[in-house]
C-alpha cells in the first residue's frame, strides 16, 4: 500500500506524544482494513465496530509501548485479534477451539443453488475460508487477505512460527475439501 505523508512509525511517535492529527491520518489510514480484519473474525458489523473503537483507543493510549520491533501493522493487527479473540471467548466460552482440526462437515455443504451464484473463484474461496475454524481462519486471514509472514503472524497471534505453519498446512487441506466438495470434484 502506497502511502503520502508520514510513515506509520513518525505517525506513532507523534501518537506517543499525544499528537491529534497524527492519531486522526493514522485513523483514516487503517481504519477501514482494520475493520474488515474484525469483521471477518466477529461477522458482526456492530460488534466489529466496537472493537475498532477499542483498538484505536488503546493505540492512542500506548502509543508510547510501541518498541518497534516489528511492523506497526503487526502490532495493530495483534491488538485487533487478542481483543476479537477476547470478545468471542466472553460470548462462547467452550465454543473456542485451540487448536484443533476443523474438519468441514457435509451439512455446511453449499447447496446447489447457492453453488450456482458462487460463479467467481474468489467467492468460492470466501466462502471455504469461512467454514474454517477461527483458529485457521486468523491465519489464513493475516497470511492471503494481509499479507503477512509468518514470523509477523506468530507475533500477532502471540504463538510459535511452527504452530502458525500448522494451522496454514491444515486450513490449505480443508480449503482443497472445500473446494473439491463445492465444484463436485
Amino acid at each position: 500500500m502506497e502511502m503520502n505523508g508520514p510513515s506509520d512509525i513518525e505517525l506513532i511517535e507523534r501518537i506517543a506524544r499525544q499528537e491529534r492529527a497524527a492519531f486522526d491520518t493514522f485513523y483514516r489510514r487503517h481504519e477501514r482494513r482494520l475493520y474488515h480484519f474484525i469483521l471477518k473474525k466477529m461477522n458482526d458489523p456492530s460488534e466489529a465496530y466496537d472493537i475498532l473503537h477499542e483498538v484505536f483507543m488503546e493505540i492512542w493510549r500506548k502509543a508510547d509501548r510501541f518498541e518497534g520491533r516489528s511492523k506497526v501493522s503487526t502490532w495493530f493487527f495483534g491488538i485487533a485479534f487478542n481483543k476479537s479473540v477476547d470478545r468471542l471467548r466472553k460470548k462462547m466460552p467452550d465454543q473456542f477451539p485451540e487448536d484443533e482440526d476443523m474438519d468441514i462437515e457435509d451439512e455446511e455443504v453449499l447447496n446447489p443453488m447457492e453453488l450456482v451464484s458462487a460463479t467467481e473463484e474468489a467467492t468460492l474461496i470466501a466462502k471455504c475460508v469461512e467454514k474454517l475454524g477461527e483458529a485457521q481462519r486468523a491465519v489464513v486471514q493475516l497470511a492471503f487477505y494481509e499479507d503477512m509472514s509468518y514470523p509477523e503472524i506468530a507475533k500477532v497471534i502471540e504463538r510459535p512460527e511452527g504452530t502458525v505453519k500448522t494451522r496454514i498446512f491444515h486450513a490449505k487441506q480443508a480449503l482443497k475439501l472445500c473446494i473439491s466438495k463445492f465444484a463436485g470434484v
